[in-house]
């Protein structure tokens, strides 16, 4: 009994995750970041709706093959949908990530940092929320020679933390520095590169949480 006279269940915690299906959350919050259905992921990944459905519920034992399948239509490493959680409680598993923890989003991108200018880690600890934060680390000199501008839908926020950036935003050139900021709409024209001879660390948030990749759809 509490203080009150009202009794709590063991184990019970306010504002824990539900349930034990870390596997089937993973997926299913990537799949919406993808932007796919269930039946459009099931088409590219050959495996059936229902299987793919049951996975996200944590319903039965997926097979190996099955979840390879699933990480390879949705272009990841499997080994993302197993993130290391460690935490006294089941809140500090579900919602804190430590600094060594933190997972890699050029997985996500299928890009190294050569390809797009700078390495990306995810501090938010989902990417099943309404925005997502990470922190990028571009080298000296680094560039994205690809793709020299970026436009999407949503927001963009950022503080440099270290170093010096040269952002292209619309039709002008802005530098920033550490401790500068910024916010905008992503639909803007934009692009980012490290023109200077040391590392430049810069911590941003995006909202929506959209991550595509194209994923071939046989039907």
């Amino acid at each position: 009994m509490t203080a009150k006279g009202k009794s709590t269940r063991a184990g019970k915690v306010k504002g824990a995750p539900s349930g034990h299906n870390p596997l089937g959350i993973e997926v299913k919050q990537l799949r919406k970041a993808r932007k796919l259905t269930l039946k459009q992921l099931s088409a590219a990944s050959g495996v059936s709706v229902s299987y793919i459905s049951a996975i996200e519920r944590g319903v039965g034992k997926p097979s190996v093959d099955a979840i390879q399948a699933v990480a390879d239509a949705l272009q990841v490493d499997v080994h993302w949908f197993f993130p290391t959680r460690r935490g006294a409680g089941p809140l500090e598993r579900a919602y804190i990530v430590r600094a060594n923890n933190r997972r890699r989003l050029n997985t996500l991108y299928n890009q190294s940092a050569e390809e797009i200018g700078y390495t990306d880690a995810l501090l938010s600890s989902s990417i099943g929320g309404r925005f997502y934060m990470g922190i990028s680390h571009y080298a000296p000199g680094a560039d994205r020679p690809d793709e020299p501008v970026h436009q999407h839908d949503g927001e963009q926020h950022g503080v440099i933390v270290k170093g010096e950036l040269e952002m292209t935003l619309g039709d002008e050139t802005i530098t920033l520095r550490a401790g500068d900021s910024y916010s905008f709409r992503a639909d803007i024209p934009h692009h980012a590169r490290n023109r200077t001879e040391h590392e430049t660390i810069l911590v941003w948030g995006v909202s929506p949480v959209v991550i595509p990749k194209e994923v071939e759809n046989p039907g």
